[in-house]
């Protein structure tokens, strides 16, 4: 089956490589970036390239995830093209690297912008079709940092993906009786075939910065190696991109809420098993079981 299918923040990274897996298996597929004619443009030429080579039907749509109104356009064109959008990919996101105290208020009300508050904006644009049509799939790209290891000097980042991850986790109830799947999927720390590292954001407060890494000196090189050393040989990117294209072919109702993917181990998985597990038998106990899969 085809689907018509938006996702976030789809320039580079897990977004690119997920957006041509899913073109490939002959899809309609729209990655949504923002600044389409300027800092992106060769994003957007990237794609159109590969549509043209491939034969696919894979295109770049201007989206700023921090715009109800830059949202709301993208999304009124693709229902305009095509009469709906069957699967919603929540991608979009931004990493920073620094010691916490060094970050101002508003640099983690801005993180939590791209990485929580995105996801409502686009949620209110394309679930009002997707309930009242009593079909559809929200599929959110996690962390394993939300639940499993969590070494220093990510906190923001970190703080901000578990809040996206407890979002996800109470929309799958409140879309199930509309007939909406929800599907979780949690990469690892991958430093291949990505650039969260290498564009991450920095303290605004280089003072208290300082001080920090007069006492953790090179913290964070080591953690970035540590983490790059853990990986096994050849765990890419891609692994994710294959994973997310696996789950949105696999028919409606049958879909896992979450899968890991993380090549490095971190814990995540089994702590996330007991959480959901937990979850499962509470819902049943106060006779809400069925929020547990979709109603068609």
């Amino acid at each position: 089956m085809s689907y018509v299918i938006v996702i976030t923040g789809a320039s580079s990274g897990f977004g690119a490589l997920t957006a041509r897996a899913l073109a490939d298996t002959g899809n309609t597929v729209y990655a949504g970036m923002r600044d389409t004619e300027s800092r992106n443009a060769p994003q957007v030429q990237a794609a159109a390239d590969y549509a043209t080579e491939h034969s696919v039907e894979l295109h770049a749509i201007e989206m700023d995830v921090n715009s109800q109104e830059s949202v709301d356009t993208a999304i009124k064109h693709i229902e305009t093209e095509n009469g709906r959008v069957d699967v919603l990919i929540h991608n979009a996101g931004h990493m920073v690297t620094g010691p916490t105290e060094a970050f101002t208020p508003d640099q983690l009300a801005e993180l939590y912008n791209v990485n929580v508050l995105s996801t409502q904006r686009v949620n209110r644009a394309v679930l009002p079709g997707m309930r009242h049509r009593g079909v559809g799939l929200v599929l959110w790209v996690s962390s394993t940092s939300v639940k499993g290891g969590t070494p220093p000097f990510l906190s923001p980042y970190f703080a901000a993906k578990a809040g996206m991850d407890s979002l996800a986790v109470s929309y799958a109830a409140e879309l199930a009786r509309w007939g909406v799947e929800t599907s979780i999927v949690v990469p690892g720390s991958f430093t291949s075939g990505t650039n969260h590292f290498a564009h991450s954001g920095r303290p605004a407060d280089t003072a208290v910065e300082a001080e920090y890494e007069a006492r953790y000196a090179g913290l964070m090189e080591q953690v970035a190696g540590k983490l790059a050393a853990l990986a096994p040989e050849g765990a890419d990117a891609s692994m994710v991109s294959e994973e997310i294209a696996r789950i949105v072919a696999l028919p409606a109702g049958r879909r896992p809420f979450r899968v890991h993917v993380d090549p490095a181990n971190d814990g995540s998985g089994e702590v996330s098993d007991v959480a959901d597990r937990i979850r499962r038998e509470f819902l049943t106990r106060m006779d809400l079981a069925d929020l547990l899969t979709v109603q068609h």
